[in-house]
């Protein structure tokens, strides 16, 4: 069963693809990304169930040396956390708007499952560190008391990595704001 999602980021492109090979070598887990991000780094993101995705991420690290930049487990993810990776969430009616950024990739993903967790949000879309200097968002929309508890909770989780780069609640957005050319 498919019920957690795993990461490994790097600061090495080369440690990456070794990495990368040694934890789908390790347990059955699917490959979800795994690729150069900015500025430089590399990163990792599997499923799978619980125990292999475990078994995997500690495997990739055992092998990472000086190139881990962080990882994470997240067990029983929510399913619209990988949607919003993969960009394919359509808002038709938005409501406020909660933005958390920070200096992680993995971290994001960790705030991003804490706060759909929390509230009754809906996760637009997940940023991961292309063309952000490494760094990572997530966007979400929902009534602006769902937003604050969604937007707390995850800002929590990412700063008890201290990688919180901002986060900020609108109550009553513009419409463009939901656009694709954002």
């Amino acid at each position: 069963m498919l019920n957690a999602i795993g990461g490994v980021e790097l600061s090495s492109i080369a440690k990456g693809y070794q990495v990368a090979d040694h934890m789908l070598k390790t347990s059955d887990v699917k490959l979800i990304l795994s690729r150069s991000i900015c500025p430089g780094k590399y990163l990792i993101l599997i499923s799978g169930d619980v125990g292999d995705v475990n078994a995997s991420v500690e495997a990739g690290i055992s092998i990472a040396s000086y190139c881990l930049a962080d990882n994470f487990v997240i067990p029983n993810i929510h399913e619209d956390v990988l949607k919003a990776i993969e960009n394919t969430v359509i808002i038709e009616e938005p409501k406020a708007l909660g933005v958390i950024e920070a200096f992680s990739v993995s971290a994001i993903i960790e705030a991003a499952d804490a706060a759909v967790k929390a509230a009754d949000v809906k996760l637009i879309e997940i940023r991961l560190a292309m063309a952000l200097g490494g760094k990572g968002f997530v966007t979400m929309t929902g009534t602006v008391a769902s937003v604050e508890t969604a937007v707390n909770a995850g800002s929590m989780a990412v700063s008890k990595k201290g990688l919180l780069v901002d986060k900020v609640i609108i109550p009553n957005p513009r419409k463009e704001l939901f656009s694709e050319n954002i």
